[in-house]
């Protein structure tokens, strides 16, 4: 569980280094599509970008010479405790994939003060993934979209 004691909490340094027999058939009858996959998501997140430009809702950066697929597609919203619940009641799931800085893990804490990286606080506190999947449609992502808009509109009126 790669290190983990709880769900975010690891307590020491782990991998994931494992796949049963069932995960590798998942895995290569996946491989087929594994190209057009890639496309689509950079896709979607090349959309998403797009479809928020402009809207005060802070991105991640993908630097020129980078290329992302989109695992997530992660926004950072100031009032997270109250836009992830608009956007549940509309039947939007999102997720916080990492709510710990890393020096605030307890593998990883030996070497830092809790008070120092307050970049990384301030993002664990803020980040938030929308909706992302290769199959994702436009009108979904429309829908997500503008709730999110909605939402952090409303949490900040």
């Amino acid at each position: 569980v790669h290190g983990q004691s709880a769900r975010y909490t690891h307590t020491r340094v782990g991998v994931g280094g494992r796949m049963d027999t069932l995960q590798c058939a998942v895995v290569l009858a996946k491989l087929e599509r594994f190209e057009w996959e890639l496309q689509r998501r950079r896709e979607i997140g090349a959309r998403y970008a797009e479809l928020l430009a402009g809207s005060g809702i802070e991105l991640l950066t993908v630097r020129p010479d980078r290329d992302c697929v989109w695992a997530q597609y992660t926004v950072f919203v100031d009032d997270r405790a109250r836009v992830q619940p608009a956007l549940q009641a509309q039947g939007i799931p999102t997720a916080v994939h990492y709510p710990k800085p890393l020096h605030h893990q307890p593998a990883y804490a030996l070497h830092c003060c809790p008070e120092c990286c307050k970049n990384s606080i301030r993002a664990a506190a803020r980040v938030m993934s929308l909706p992302m999947s290769a199959d994702l449609s436009e009108a979904d992502q429309d829908r997500v979209v503008a709730a999110l808009k909605a939402a952090v509109r409303a949490s900040t009126a």
